[in-house]
């Protein structure tokens, strides 16, 4: 992605007040904001962590049978 996809909306006095960016460039910025504010918990960062670092998980099928849905 180049600078060029991005938009700067200026006023009429030609000062910046709005950006226009791509949709998949916004996404990237959302998620690193969710990221940082969870990091921000230091129960949620041991949390995030350990999830990491897990190696087995539940297959959707049986966490579905499992909760009855």
């Amino acid at each position: 992605m180049s600078d060029a996809d991005i938009q700067i909306v200026s006023n009429e006095a030609g000062e910046p007040t709005a950006v226009i960016v791509p949709i998949a460039l916004w996404r990237e910025i959302a998620s690193e904001r969710e990221t940082a504010y969870l990091l921000k918990s230091e129960t949620m960062r041991q949390r995030l962590m350990a999830a990491l670092e897990r190696q087995t998980g539940v297959p959707l099928d049986d966490a579905v049978a499992k909760l009855g849905l």
